[in-house]
């Protein structure tokens, strides 16, 4: 077998913005950031906009979820969504 070849598999927390939850799942995905968390161990850190936390599939609550000013983008390129 080739050695170096495979990405590295480790630990990673997925930290959800919107409800502040955080998942440690191990992953390949590459980030510079990092978070300690509770256990005193230091992880890579991947910060998401939607997770099983705030999607309103698995919460059963409909949520607006306006990042960076996506609408306000939209209805400047658009027009307003509302009618008058």
């Amino acid at each position: 077998m080739k050695t170096d070849i495979h990405p590295n598999y480790r630990p990673v927390v997925f930290q959800d913005l919107s409800e502040g939850a955080t998942f440690v799942i191990r992953s390949t995905v590459k980030t510079n950031d990092t978070i300690t968390l509770e256990d005193g161990v230091e992880y890579p850190l991947v910060k998401v906009e939607i997770s099983s936390a705030s999607h309103p599939f698995f919460t059963g609550q409909m949520k607006i979820v306006d990042t960076a000013g996506r609408v306000e983008r939209f209805e400047r390129r658009y027009g307003s969504r509302r009618k008058a």
